[in-house]
């Protein structure tokens, strides 16, 4: 494996009892920043309970490890409900199966948002041996605070403001390249609100080569 996978699609594991903190700002997520970018986790999938003897056994009774059908039904709804989580499980989740030993799985990824004010230039970019995944472009506005500095409040009034070509353009230049540069201009994306100052908001992750579906 020649690439980080942490950033991807990651499987925690979780031993019962122990405290855990995923966050945005998390070890895992803190690939290559740049200017006006975060990250925010998106949650794919959670399961408190065990489904195999193996996983988190060391120092285990065997009859701790017997239960292997067992799971929580509020997993998925806990952790994507808590932007850092703070795990003390059998008091979060409920215990689905008495006696056995448990574990927390988490599947997410570590989404990249940009935001590129009209007349600059959005700059994408992943990790050695990565490329860019496209999950959402709008340019418009949305707000009148975003991209607002020296702008008159008529420029910033239309908050109903949306290009329909928006996830089209950015996807066709950026899908599967390492790096990618692409202005946020109505030259490029059309003029959805003629008088409107306007930005560019890109939501994307970095995926292995491989990876790509």
């Amino acid at each position: 494996v020649l690439c980080h996978l942490f950033c991807v699609r990651e499987i925690k594991e979780i031993a019962e009892n122990e405290t855990i903190y995923v966050s945005s700002f998390s070890p895992q997520c803190n690939m290559r920043r740049i200017s006006g970018e975060g990250q925010v986790l998106v949650i794919h999938g959670a399961d408190y309970g065990r489904h195999d003897k193996t996983t988190c056994s060391d120092g285990r009774a065997a009859s701790q490890l017997q239960v292997v059908q067992c799971s929580s039904p509020t997993s998925n709804d806990v952790v994507a409900k808590r932007y850092r989580l703070t795990i003390f499980v059998n008091s979060v989740f409920g215990d689905p199966c008495v006696g056995t030993y448990k574990y927390l799985e988490v599947v997410y990824t570590c989404q990249f948002q940009t935001v590129t004010c009209e007349g600059s230039q959005a700059k994408l970019q992943c990790g050695k041996g990565q490329i860019l995944v496209i999950h959402r472009a709008d340019y418009g506005r949305h707000d009148q605070t975003t991209c607002s500095n020296l702008q008159s409040d008529c420029m910033l009034r239309d908050v109903l403001c949306s290009s329909p070509e928006s996830i089209k353009v950015v996807a066709e230049s950026c899908n599967g390249k390492n790096s990618c540069t692409i202005s946020a201009t109505s030259s490029v994306f059309g003029n959805p609100c003629f008088g409107t100052y306007k930005y560019l908001e890109v939501d994307y992750t970095c995926q292995c080569k491989y990876l790509k579906q």
